[in-house]
């Protein structure tokens, strides 16, 4: 689940504009190629500068086409911050279909 101060925005039609807009352009430039691997399909529009409570309603963050990247779920779940720890327990971040974040188990570490 996106955080609550997200939700909002990924829920607005100016996110699935710009997502669905993204996703077009890198399929013009290498049909869709994760940005990261270059060997699997895009999966998920990452944002680069991660998006917080100070910059959710910032469109120079949220809907700027230079913060984003079309990456395959594999390399995604890789980056810093999909990962939170709380006490001994990590939970992990995934993204359904349509691109909105849930959250996906809680493993003890």
């Amino acid at each position: 689940m996106a955080h609550t101060f997200a939700k909002p925005f990924y829920d607005s039609h100016a996110w699935q504009v710009c997502r669905k807009s993204y996703i077009a352009e890198r399929i013009k430039i290498d049909g869709g190629m994760c940005e990261a691997c270059h060997s699997r399909i895009g999966y998920i529009v990452h944002h680069k500068i991660m998006i917080d409570e100070t910059n959710v309603n910032d469109p120079n963050i949220t809907l700027n086409h230079d913060n984003l990247q079309y990456v395959c779920k594999f390399c995604h779940d890789r980056f810093d911050s999909h990962f939170i720890r709380t006490n001994n327990k990590k939970i992990r971040w995934v993204f359904t279909g349509d691109g909105q974040p849930i959250v996906a188990e809680e493993a003890h570490t």
